[in-house]
């Protein structure tokens, strides 16, 4: 014995390198990958200062990048912002902010959230934190948060201006609510609408509340918008979908290679089993989003109108990484009741399969219904009526509504670039709180305001200022654009996310269609 171990430590001297006794030992571990080899060595003996950090984060990238498109690392410093979103709150002060001409300005602030209590109003200029001024500094958005955010009962000094007065105002954090629910209103007689922006932890329990709100004014007929909805936890999906699918229904199926196939169904009595149901959904409707419409459409429940989806079917899990990095990690497909996985092909590339959105408009298919061409040909079938439907790309709609590109001429476009309007609108606002004090709720604002000729004019007087030619030749149907999107951002100020999507949703197609779908059926 004292022989081998002599001879083990004569050799462990003699490896290249053995002069470092941690690595020597590393080195002659035979257990360790090459790629650990290599970090090992470079560490040890490369001639100029490594970012091991950065190279670190490259290696992964580059093995992920072999991967699915939907297989990530999440670097530490983004690890809190993306479980918060996802969990449905975070730590802060709660407001909602904007950066408008190099200047911070609170464009929403929660009921009874810390900013509130002290306070701080929609349309206040935040000029500085604790002892960081944030106006006319070039501060970002992000920049702006981590600044706001911290650990709950913690305090933060800001100062803001309003109108030419300046306030101090000390803050005690606490935990502030991240909806994803964005709205739900009557949208017509006996029709309720509900705006599902994501799906976290928290969306189950808000969709309760939107139904038991809006069962109280009369709910008979429901439309879930899900467009531009990423997705999110899967579960909340599937609670969801099991307020609108009766008995023991298949929700949808899971299974992967080293992932047991799992089955989600529905396992209670639902709020809205019978009532008549319409799903909107188009390109960015991704992931959990397509669970429901998919589930929906498969068991013959509802309508699905709008765009064909984005075609994410594959399932991933988050794992923590030593360096407070995470891993998510793809670890299976999901198949809807039909069987199809509705997962679009990632074979070319991850630059073809980000580009998927925009090749579809070049090709014509947001304007177009015969230009959706599936990229699995194998027909599957509904489960009650037995209609045709595809996978391999997402969510077809039943009824086809194409994207509205008649709004976006060159002047308006430019308008919105330049973010004329939303300066325009929280400059006003701020100047003007009187004006929109009579105003208590979105459906009364949506009723009785209308933009004024002076304002207009006054918008468009600071357009010009800004540069933005053509303004003063603008056409009458323009105008009744331009102004539709004014009083909607207004309303936003006012009433938050319901009330911009009120104004918003008012002539819209995708709503007009489900509305005169559901009168019908």
């Amino acid at each position: 014995m004292a022989g081998v171990l002599a001879l083990g430590m004569y050799l462990g001297h003699k490896m290249p390198g053995g002069q470092n006794g941690d690595l020597g030992a590393s080195l002659f571990n035979r257990r360790q990958t090459a790629l650990e080899e290599v970090m090992n060595l470079l560490k040890a003996k490369y001639v100029d200062t490594l970012k091991v950090a950065d190279l670190q984060q490259e290696a992964i990238d580059g093995l992920l990048s072999h991967l699915d498109p939907h297989s990530v690392y999440i670097p530490p410093a983004n690890v809190a912002d993306i479980n918060d979103n996802l969990e449905g709150n975070t730590q802060g002060i709660g407001v909602e902010i904007s950066l408008i001409a190099d200047t911070v300005h609170v464009v929403s602030v929660l009921t009874a959230g810390p900013a509130d209590k002290v306070g701080v109003r929609t349309g206040d200029c935040i000029i500085r934190v604790n002892d960081s001024t944030v106006a006319g500094n070039g501060i970002t958005v992000e920049g702006m948060r981590r600044l706001l955010r911290g650990p709950a009962d913690t305090k933060v000094k800001v100062t803001v201006l309003r109108g030419q007065k300046t306030l101090d105002m000390n803050i005690t954090r606490g935990l502030i609510p991240l909806y994803s629910i964005d709205a739900a209103y009557m949208t017509a007689p006996g029709i309720g609408y509900i705006k599902i922006s994501k799906f976290s932890a928290s969306t189950y329990r808000e969709f309760m509340d939107a139904m038991t709100a809006l069962k109280k004014q009369g709910l008979k007929s429901l439309i879930i918008d899900l467009r531009q909805n990423p997705g999110g936890y899967l579960e909340a999906a599937t609670n969801v979908a099991d307020e609108l699918l009766s008995g023991d229904k298949l929700i949808l199926y899971s299974k992967g290679s080293n992932y047991p196939k799992a089955e989600y169904r529905c396992n209670k009595p639902g709020e809205f089993e019978d009532g008549k149901l319409a799903i909107l959904t188009d390109e960015g409707s991704a992931s959990a989003s397509e669970i429901l419409a998919g589930a929906v459409q498969d068991w013959d429940r509802g309508t699905i109108i709008g765009r064909r989806t984005f075609g994410k079917g594959l399932v991933q899990e988050q794992y923590p990484l030593s360096n407070g990095g995470a891993l998510r990690l793809t670890i299976a497909r999901y198949y809807i009741p039909s069987g199809r996985c509705i997962q679009k092909p990632y074979s070319d590339g991850r630059e073809a399969y980000d580009e998927d959105i925009l090749n579809r408009f070049n090709h014509g298919e947001l304007l177009n219904p015969d230009s959706i061409k599936p990229t699995d040909t194998v027909p599957y079938h509904t489960m009650i009526e037995g209609r045709t439907v595809y996978g391999g790309g997402g969510i077809t709609p039943d009824i086809f509504i194409p994207l509205d590109t008649s709004h976006y001429t060159p002047l308006i476009t430019k308008l919105y670039i330049r973010d004329v309007l939303n300066q325009f609108t929280s400059r006003y606002y701020s100047a003007h709180l009187p004006e929109f004090a009579n105003y208590h709720d979105a459906a009364a604002f949506n009723k009785g305001f209308e933009v004024s000729e002076p304002m207009f004019t006054e918008m468009k007087a600071f357009a010009v200022a800004d540069s933005v030619p053509g303004v003063n030749d603008m056409k009458a149907d323009e105008a009744v654009q331009v102004k539709k999107r004014m009083k909607a951002l207004f309303a936003r100020l006012l009433f938050k996310n319901e009330g911009y999507l009120m104004i918003n949703n008012t002539n819209d197609p995708m709503v007009m269609k489900a509305i005169e779908t559901l009168n019908k059926q």
